[in-house]
Formats: structure tokens, sequence, C-alpha cells
């Protein structure tokens, strides 16, 4: 298969095309800068990208957008947010609409922050919108995508969680703090993360390539933990003690109150059921059979 990925330079991104390599597959990356045999340029703010060289594409995965957790919420950094996931879809969505020789599927990058912050209340795809920051950005971002989906594009709109890696994202920082024995709950505890092994984040992608799902898809564990239980598995898995709570306000000073609230003490307690209902099968289901295999310990 012929295959287009935007951020494919990213954590999942590198992952998910050295995955689709290995099984012989063509990753043709789109990127905004470089370039070179295998790339195909696009210019998010000038809304402009090579249209002829995503002809007769056996499919796109759509991964690319700001960081969320990159600098604190300005008002000039929420801006970028959404603008660079909005913009960036509706750019690429637009051009897949308008080949001649449609991709038959866009499996588009989404998240959990949907849901915004419901304590205990059990989530899937059915539940509604919460409230907040990245509930607008998250939805504002799936809509964007509504042109290839109306130009008869199966668009699969993947919901990620916590992506967990030993080399990236959360869990590297985590270890890393549980190492110098510096780990411990943030705040109550009682907040759930909805994770997902990286190998799974591919595997998830490279599923829905494949079978015939569209609309939003939880990309989650069917194990979602509290960040208490989180934290004692590190924990055990690295020998560490996780004793001493994180109160709130350490983070809020360190990067500011908004981001550290949805990011570290909200919530969302996520189930995947439309993955469950179409047949995959999670590698990694329980979540300190995954830190052994990832912290190798």
């Amino acid at each position: 298969m012929r295959l287009a990925i935007t951020g494919s330079s990213g954590l999942i991104g590198t992952a998910l095309v050295r995955s689709l390599e290995a099984d012989g597959h063509t990753a043709v990356r789109i990127v905004r800068a470089g370039g070179g045999a295998g790339t195909v340029r696009w210019d998010i703010d000038a809304g402009h990208i090579d249209v002829a060289a995503l002809e007769g594409l056996d499919g796109v995965v759509h991964l690319a957008g700001e960081g969320i957790a990159e600098k604190r919420w300005t008002d000039e950094q929420k801006h970028n947010i959404l603008e660079s996931r909005t913009k960036g879809t509706a750019v690429l969505a637009g051009a897949l609409a308008s080949l001649t020789d449609k991709p038959p599927v866009l499996v588009s990058g989404s998240a959990i922050g949907y849901y915004g912050n419901r304590g205990d209340d059990q989530l899937t795809e059915a539940s509604g919108p919460g409230t907040g920051f990245l509930t607008d950005v998250v939805t504002a971002w799936e809509a964007a995508a509504e042109p290839a989906s109306a130009a008869g594009i199966r668009v699969p709109l993947i919901r990620t969680g916590i992506v967990l890696s030993a080399d990236g994202g959360v869990l590297q920082r985590l270890a890393g703090l549980a190492r110098f024995g510096l780990l411990g709950k943030l705040g109550s505890g009682r907040q759930w993360m909805s994770w997902i092994s990286l190998a799974d984040e591919v595997g998830a992608i490279r599923f829905l390539l494949d079978h015939e799902v569209a609309g939003p898809v939880n990309l989650t564990a069917p194990g979602p933990v509290t960040n208490a239980v989180f934290t004692k598995a590190i924990g055990r898995v690295l020998h560490r003690p996780t004793i001493l709570p994180v109160p709130s306000f350490g983070p809020k000073l360190l990067v500011g109150a908004d981001l550290a609230q949805a990011l570290l003490f909200d919530g969302q307690r996520v189930l995947p059921e439309v993955l469950l209902d179409a047949g995959y099968e999670f590698t990694h289901t329980d979540l300190e059979t995954t830190l052994h295999d990832l912290l190798g310990r």
C-alpha cells in the first residue's frame, strides 16, 4: 500500500512509519519543510498542499498538530493549538476531497480531551462532549475533517489517550522522576488516566486503515486506571518509592494553572468500545504488565 502520513516525525508517526515500512508498504511523508524523495510539501498557513502528489493513495493518516504541553497556555498558544489542528485538517481534507482518485480512508487525529473532566463516568464513543478548552479544540478539529467524509472518504476520528512508550512522552518523564524517588500521585490521585501502549496505538491505526470503521474511535486500552494506581504501578516496576503526593499548586506554578489542571488533575475514564466491537485485539491490556514490557524490568 502507498500511504501518506502527516506528523511522521512525532512519537506516534515515527513508530507508524517504521511499522508500515517493515511490512513492505510505502510511507509518503507530508512535511512542512525539507522534503525530497518520498515526501509531499504542504503549507498550512497558506492553505496549500501538493494535490497532484496525493492522487492514487491507498490511505492517509493525519497526526500533525502543535503539542498540547509544549508551552504555557497563553491566549496566543491556545490559538496556535487550535489553528494547527483545524487549519491543517481542513487543508488536508479539502485537498483529498478534490482528488480524481481519492484515497478510500483518512484516519484523522483527535483526542480524549473531547470528553472533558468527567469524574468516574465511563465514557464511550456514544458519550457527549464535556466542557473546556480541550473539548472545544477537539470538537472543531473533528469537524474540520468533514469535507473528506462528505466526498465519500471513510474517516475514523482517533480519540487518542495517554500513549505509553519508553522512548518519549508521559511515561519517559514519569519514569525519570520515579528513578530519583520524586514520583508521587498527583493531587488526590483519583483522576482517571486512559492509556494505550505505543504498539497498540500503531496497531489500532493500521487496523482502522483496513476495516470499515468510521466516526469517533477511542484509542485507549480497555483498562483505564486512576492516577494513584498508575503511579504505584510505575514505582513497583522500577522498585522505587512513590509515597509523597504532588500538590496541585506546584505544577500549576511551573507550567500554568490551566495547562496543569487539564493535563494532570482532570481525567477521563474512557473505554474503546468501537475498537473492541470491530474485533481489534489489544497487545497490552494490563497496566503493570505493559510497564514491565516497556521499562524492561
